[in-house]
């Protein structure tokens, strides 16, 4: 969540994870924020360093047509989200990076496109709540090093990586998460050249820049306290979760096709990691995933790190193989 390199990452790090978890010291910033509801240990929440905002959410995104963007490279990652009747949409992750919330409605559904750069966790979630739009906000806060969002209309916390309301009037509301998928922007444009492509915010960022440098090839997350994963897994591996099971992409790398659990994983190659180099479109390549069921319908799911998966899934299940 941090947009500062990386390199000076451990001072900040102790800094914040010494501080104390008092709600009384929120209310000032959060006065309309229920804390005596919530489902979270508070000493489990720390600032990711920028206050509430301080990484701007998108509320209101522009759209171009695919055919006429210009400034992406065939590798860079982007989300997808395809809604019946409409024209397929791609996020990219180069603004994403700096916002990590996108605010949209496609077809009259509101939609959240959300992406937590500490645990890779990208999700497009229906952000209606009890049948009620609702838009979404950068917290300032994490937990398990993974971004706490809140809404605009309760100030109530969620947890993006489950897509849970973890303090305030949603507290143990979850949104309903949406098929949506990171691939290149390649294959997004050669699946649909009619589609459309969220254009350049209007806030001055390095977009196109990773400022969180190498962080996927690091050896410890970033502001986390938590348990490592099991099964001797590297923390920082990435994994496909499917409601509560995961398999690592080494596993799907190597099989390239994995039919487990009434579900069809496939691996391709030809996207590049956003977690990498300076260069988003210079990042090694890490491949996209796709899940479908066995009817060829695209399923929800999430590309987190090992850590992210096993903190906030203690109890699932790592589909490993033979």
């Amino acid at each position: 969540m941090n947009l500062f390199n990386y390199i000076a990452a451990p001072v900040f790090a102790f800094m914040a994870a010494t501080a104390a978890a008092d709600p009384a010291q929120w209310k000032s910033e959060w006065p309309q924020t229920d804390f005596t509801r919530s489902s979270i240990d508070f000493a489990d929440v720390i600032s990711g360093g920028p206050p509430k905002d301080g990484i701007p959410a998108i509320w209101e995104p522009s759209h171009i047509a695919a055919a006429d963007e210009a400034r992406l490279d065939p590798r860079e990652p982007v989300m997808t989200y395809e809604h019946p009747g409409q024209p397929a949409r791609a996020y990219p992750i180069r603004y994403l990076m700096w916002h990590e919330i996108v605010n949209d409605v496609v077809g009259g559904l509101p939609i959240a496109v959300t992406y937590c750069p500490l645990c890779n966790s990208a999700m497009v979630f229906d952000a209606r709540v009890d049948g009620k739009p609702h838009t979404f906000g950068v917290s300032g806060k994490l937990r398990f090093s993974d971004m706490i969002m809140y809404d605009r209309e309760t100030q109530s916390w969620w947890q993006q990586a489950v897509g849970e309301g973890v303090v305030g009037d949603h507290t143990g509301t979850f949104l309903t998460q949406l098929p949506g998928w990171m691939e290149s922007w390649g294959e997004f444009i050669d699946r649909n050249p009619d589609g459309l492509v969220m254009d350049e915010p209007d806030w001055r960022r390095a977009y196109g820049q990773n400022p969180y440098l190498r962080y996927d090839s690091a050896q410890r997350p970033f502001l986390y306290q938590g348990e490592n994963p099991p099964h001797g897994i590297n923390p920082l591996a990435r994994v496909v979760r499917v409601a509560n099971r995961a398999w690592t992409f080494e596993r799907l790398r190597t099989a390239g096709e994995i039919r487990e659990a009434g579900i069809v994983l496939t691996w391709t190659s030809g996207q590049a990691s956003a977690l990498d180099s300076r260069t988003i479109a210079e990042g090694r390549d890490v491949g996209t995933v796709r899940v479908r069921d066995t009817t060829g319908r695209d399923v929800p799911h999430d590309i987190p790190f090992a850590f992210a998966f096993h903190a906030f899934h203690p109890d699932g299940i790592w589909m490993l193989g033979q």
